[in-house]
Formats: structure tokens, C-alpha cells, sequence
């Protein structure tokens, strides 16, 4: 791709896991639901009217379930990038989901207080899962500059790199961005020399809402 081409990169949530009710951190490699392969079906048949040039996922098999229809369906290559795995969540892992209450709920608090060192036990700070991604997102813009690229990793993640990245956020509009919901869509260009930005922030497409007749489901 030439270097002075716009770079565009659609970040995406990884499709619904087996169990959406629990906590699954970088700790657990679960696979998608039922309901979880006909969004990314549905999410494959949606990207292939945008013609990506290449599709980036984590290792963990509910990012590579949802990246590979994609490949496929444009067939574009689809690579790894293992350092974009899910936050370590230590002590929360297999846990019944909540935002509302208990160490999740404490975690986002302290974020958007700006203390964004705090975790829990055995978990990952925003601040780890900051320096852990930006670097592979960086190697991954480097190697398709110009190009059209699919990245799918987790709602975390994807969370810290839009809060990471684009100007004007940080780890205290974690709860005014919205939420990150299965397969949630951010499109976002850099032209050489200037800052990312946002065409559109944790979206999703109509065709992959409601593959079932149901909305997906949320997380971060």
C-alpha cells in the first residue's frame, strides 16, 4: 500500500461467547454460541460490500471464530496478533456478569476517576492493557498503511485502544462512549501526519443485530 494513501480500520468486538452471563478474561479461550457464529455469518456478508484488504484478530478462539467468516467471505488473508488478547481478569473469571455492582463495577469507578493503575487481583489496569495493545496496534497500522483493514479482538480492548487513540477521550469517558457490544463496529481513519480519527463508535449493523430477531449482547 503506498504510504499517503488514508489507512482505515474497522475495530471489532468479537462475536457472542457460549456462556455471555460469565466473565471471560484472557483466562478462559471460549468458544462462540450458537447464536455467536450466525453474528459473525451475519457481520462476514456485511464487510464484504466494504472490501477490507486484510482481517487482524487475537489468538483467542471467539476472536478468530468471528475473524475468519470475514476472511473468507472477502478473501482477504487473516492474521494473528496474540498481544490483543481479552484483559486478564484474574479473580473474575467464570463469575456471573455485572457492571452494577461488585469488582468490575469498582474498577470502571476508579477509571474514570482517572486511576487508571487500579485493578483487581490478578487482573489487568487499564494502564497494562495500554501498553500491551497500542504497540500491536501500531505494528498492525505499519504493516497495512493505506489499506482497509478488519481488526477483532474484545470489548475491553477495544474500549482502552478507542480511549488510547483518538483525541479528546481518556479512561474517564469510559461509560460515556457507550457500550461495547458483540460485534460493535468502530470506523476509524488516519491520513499521514494527522491524528485518528472517528467515522462511527460502537455501532451495529443492522444486518448483524439481529441475525435472530435479538439485540447482541453488551459488555465494558
Amino acid at each position: 500500500m503506498e504510504a499517503n494513501l488514508e489507512t482505515r480500520i474497522w475495530l471489532v468486538r468479537h462475536a457472542e461467547t457460549a456462556t455471555p452471563h460469565l466473565f471471560h478474561g484472557a483466562e478462559s479461550d471460549v468458544e462462540l454460541s450458537e447464536r455467536g457464529e450466525r453474528q459473525a455469518a451475519a457481520g462476514a456478508e456485511w464487510f464484504r460490500s466494504l472490501a477490507p484488504t486484510a482481517v487482524v484478530s487475537s489468538s483467542m478462539l471467539r476472536a478468530v471464530r468471528t475473524a475468519s467468516p470475514i476472511a473468507a467471505a472477502c478473501r482477504i488473508p487473516h492474521t494473528l496478533e496474540p498481544a490483543l488478547h481479552e484483559r486478564r481478569v484474574g479473580e473474575l473469571c467464570g463469575k456471573t456478569f455485572s457492571t452494577s455492582e461488585g469488582p468490575w463495577h469498582e474498577t470502571i469507578r476508579q477509571w474514570q476517576l482517572g486511576h487508571t493503575t487500579y485493578s483487581t487481583p490478578g487482573a489487568e489496569s487499564f494502564e497494562e492493557i495500554r501498553t500491551r495493545t497500542v504497540p500491536a496496534w501500531d505494528r498492525i497500522v505499519a504493516l497495512h498503511r493505506g489499506g482497509r483493514v478488519v481488526i477483532v479482538a474484545h470489548g475491553v480492548v477495544c474500549k482502552v485502544l478507542l480511549l488510547s487513540l483518538l483525541p479528546g477521550l481518556t479512561a474517564t469517558n469510559w461509560t460515556s462512549i457507550g457500550k461495547v457490544q458483540n460485534l460493535a463496529v468502530n470506523e476509524l481513519v488516519q491520513r499521514p501526519g494527522e491524528p485518528w480519527k472517528a467515522l462511527s463508535l460502537l455501532t451495529v449493523p443492522d444486518p448483524i443485530r439481529t441475525p435472530d430477531g435479538n439485540p447482541p449482547g453488551s459488555a465494558a
